[in-house]
């Protein structure tokens, strides 16, 4: 009788191998390595080919333990995601808890700026154990706030994605800011005149740039607006 065939393609619906010797080359050691390889040089530069160069070993090893690059991405994204630190509303208090959340989100995304370009590639993310705990653990802290169980899962939905939302304008200039080789100081000055020159036709625009040009040429801290977007989103939910 023929195999069942795997409907759902995802690394967390194929059954792990197990294998009778300890091999040289554990799928950890892959994982970590990828992440490695995209914290340096960016998903473009992310391969089988490249990743086995850089551990020593031909694609066949890697792929004895990951069944294709899409699955090497579910498993990217679910360690990062290892990395975000949901504390317990009972402890914290839920609105505490709920903004502690979303600033760990937001230092990994930082810390890992290829992140939000692989999400909608992810596959079954959502499946993976790191996933799944953090999920369970900030339904809890809705559900301290008061949410029942749809509407907690609605109110952590919207915190990600704004949180997602806000990460990806910041990853987009973190990683232009290292292609570019300078200092943000340096990338901002440079940028500022041609930023001032289209917004010319645009008086509140333009007066914002000339108000800039002896402050922070970059507008406002990004922590700063993050944690303004996110105070008001949580008095939104709290309300």
């Amino acid at each position: 009788m023929p195999a069942k065939e795997q409907l759902i393609q995802s690394v967390w619906t194929r059954p792990r191998r197990v294998r009778r010797e300890q091999p040289a080359l554990s799928r950890d050691q892959i994982v970590a390595e990828a992440i490695r390889l995209l914290d340096a040089e960016g998903i473009e530069a992310l391969s089988m080919r490249r990743l086995g160069a850089r551990l020593n070993a031909g694609a066949t090893s890697l792929y004895s333990h990951v069944a294709s690059k899409d699955e090497l991405i579910e498993l990217v994204v679910d360690e990062v995601y290892g990395e975000m630190v949901v504390p317990d509303a009972e402890e914290e208090g839920w609105r505490s808890a709920a903004a502690s959340s979303a600033q760990s989100l937001r230092a990994a995304i930082l810390r890992h700026p290829w992140l939000v370009s692989v999400l909608g590639r992810a596959g079954f993310s959502s499946l993976g154990p790191n996933m799944m705990r953090n999920t369970d653990r900030m339904l809890a802290i809705f559900e301290a706030g008061g949410c029942d169980l749809d509407e907690a899962d609605h109110a952590m939905k919207a915190l990600l994605a704004y949180v997602v939302g806000m990460g990806t304008s910041e990853a987009a200039w973190l990683t232009a800011l290292n292609r570019s080789g300078k200092s943000p100081q340096e990338w901002a000055e440079d940028l500022w005149p041609t930023v001032e020159q289209a917004a010319q036709p645009y008086p509140r625009l333009h007066a914002w740039c000339v108000s800039r040009r002896t402050g922070d040429p970059m507008g406002g801290g990004s922590t700063d607006i993050f944690a303004y977007g996110l105070d008001r989103l949580l008095n939104g939910l709290e309300a």
